[in-house]
């Protein structure tokens, strides 16, 4: 009998399943020496996964994209992703998928020569913003740090290289903001650490930046409920100055959903108030988690 405690999280390591405090990868796997690796998060809410389908199709064409194989069928990971969520018990976590490059032999610049590696793991739900931040509003800021190119780093494919981002992070919170939206050097925003962003005008109309994003399952989603919603939704560029005169800004993310902006660079986003159409999305997003066509129930 499995004496070990798994109620801090769950993961699965090189075939074994252990408690997530001793989960490790080696530290000569090209995915932690050069973040070469591809992941991607699904999360269970009240017992059961929300898009499971969605997640898996992603990252299956994430790692096609970097030439990664996870060496299991999306079959096989959903089963290694609810045995993680299993053993926690958690009825409320955030769950991932992830394939490494592993290493090729000593000596070898190769990336055709490693042997990926596959690793998944399941801890507590993960909020990226606080209780207060999503009742009253992120505080945003548009910062001038650029995104990695699209042609050099696929925002698709979900990956690793976060120091831009972690970069406009940190310049964000010494200047006394929440978060932080990246450009693309043309005066477009695209994206932040970990979420996309929208934004609605005065008639009502939502936009979001069409390239240089990572195609969110929770952005999908989005665009999904305004259409079932009959609200007006259009990709396409977004210039940081539509963004900064908004009648409502938020951002789309599984670590919370729909999250409402209401100051972007220190001004009100509108009357300063979270905005209908984003109250609105908030909660149809969390209506829709029990809708069976979205929901994948854990067998605890």
């Amino acid at each position: 009998m499995d004496q070990h405690d798994y109620s801090q999280g769950a993961a699965y390591v090189r075939g074994q399943y252990l408690p997530i405090g001793q989960a490790s990868i080696p530290i000569t796997d090209w995915g932690f020496l050069r973040s070469d690796a591809t992941y991607d998060v699904v999360t269970v809410w009240d017992g059961a996964f929300f898009r499971l389908d969605a997640h898996l199709e992603r990252f299956m064409a994430s790692c096609r994209r970097f030439r990664l194989d996870a060496g299991l069928s999306p079959e096989a990971i959903a089963q290694v992703l609810e045995q993680c969520v299993c053993l926690s018990g958690l009825r409320a976590s955030y769950v991932e998928m992830i394939v490494t490059r592993g290493q090729p032999p000593w000596g070898s610049r190769d990336p055709r020569q490693a042997v990926n590696q596959f690793y998944a793991f399941a801890v507590p739900f993960v909020w990226i913003a606080s209780e207060a931040q999503r009742r009253q509003g992120l505080h945003l800021q548009v910062s001038d740090v650029q995104r990695i190119p699209a042609a050099s780093v696929d925002p698709r494919a979900k990956n690793y290289h976060w120091n831009d981002l972690t970069m406009g992070l940190l310049g964000a919170l010494d200047a006394g903001f929440d978060t932080v939206v990246l450009s693309d050097g043309a005066g477009n925003v695209v994206e932040g650490p970990g979420f996309n962003v929208f934004c609605v005008d005065a008639q009502g109309r939502i936009a979001t930046p069409a390239e240089g994003v990572l195609e969110g399952i929770t952005r999908r989603t989005v665009i999904e409920m305004a259409a079932a919603l009959g609200l007006p939704l259009a990709q396409r560029a977004l210039p940081a100055a539509e963004l900064r005169g908004a009648r409502e800004v938020f951002l789309s993310t599984s670590g919370g959903g729909v999250l409402p902006v209401t100051r972007v660079d220190g001004a009100p986003v509108g009357d300063g108030q979270v905005g209908p159409v984003t109250r609105r999305l908030v909660d149809t997003y969390w209506a829709w988690h029990g809708d069976a066509r979205y929901s994948t129930p854990v067998r605890y």
